[in-house]
């Protein structure tokens, strides 16, 4: 792990894969005092700090003396998000998977989903699944058009579609639930931590 400072006000650790971020994360915990936030990403976790009550040293030494546990995740709460398996992709995920449409419903609904990271949109979670092989291509032409609610998955990753864009994801099926909502708090129902259980309501 390298750790960088990045300005004057956050601090970048660098990670090797994807589970190191995890566990990281999992590992910082609470933060101490003038720490505004920490985000992780695919390789990378930010910490963001606010200078007149910390400094950089001190977070870097936080980071540097952290005690990643390989597998941990970090502790949030769960979110069950209801699912009508009816995606345009299904067929084609099942192709991939080597099973039938059925059995990746029950292997996606069975899986438990941790969001490692955000991006893309506000509300675009990347959930990880905490078993099994979800190594799934994108699309080879993504859509113009991808209706907000759709439950999608790509490479080791699983989301929903916040709010109507285009996209390259595999769809899977479609939820109801808003994603993201300025008028709630918190906004995000997909935030780095959290764990997703999708549950077939078709």
């Amino acid at each position: 792990m390298r750790v960088l400072p990045s300005g004057d006000a956050a601090v970048l650790a660098e990670l090797d894969d994807l589970d190191q971020v995890l566990a990281l994360h999992a590992a910082l915990g609470q933060p101490p005092d003038g720490v505004l936030d920490v985000v992780p990403a695919g390789r990378t976790v930010l910490v963001a700090l606010d200078p007149t009550r910390t400094s950089v040293d001190a977070v870097t030494r936080w980071v540097r003396d952290a005690r990643p546990v390989p597998g941990a995740r970090p502790e949030a709460e769960e979110l069950e998000v209801p699912v009508v398996y009816d995606g345009a992709d299904l067929a084609d995920v099942a192709e991939v998977l080597g099973c039938s449409p059925a059995e990746v419903v029950t292997r996606h609904t069975g899986t438990v989903w941790t969001v490692a990271f955000c991006g893309f949109a506000p509300g675009f979670g990347y959930a990880t699944a905490a078993d099994g092989d979800w190594a799934i291509p994108r699309r080879s032409s993504p859509r113009t058009r991808v209706p907000a609610g759709s439950v999608a998955l790509a490479g080791e990753f699983s989301s929903v579609y916040p709010r109507e864009s285009p996209g390259g994801w595999q769809l899977l099926g479609r939820t109801d639930l808003a994603m993201f909502d300025v008028d709630r708090d918190p906004a995000a129902l997909l935030r780095p931590g959290v764990r997703v259980r999708f549950r077939d309501v078709s």
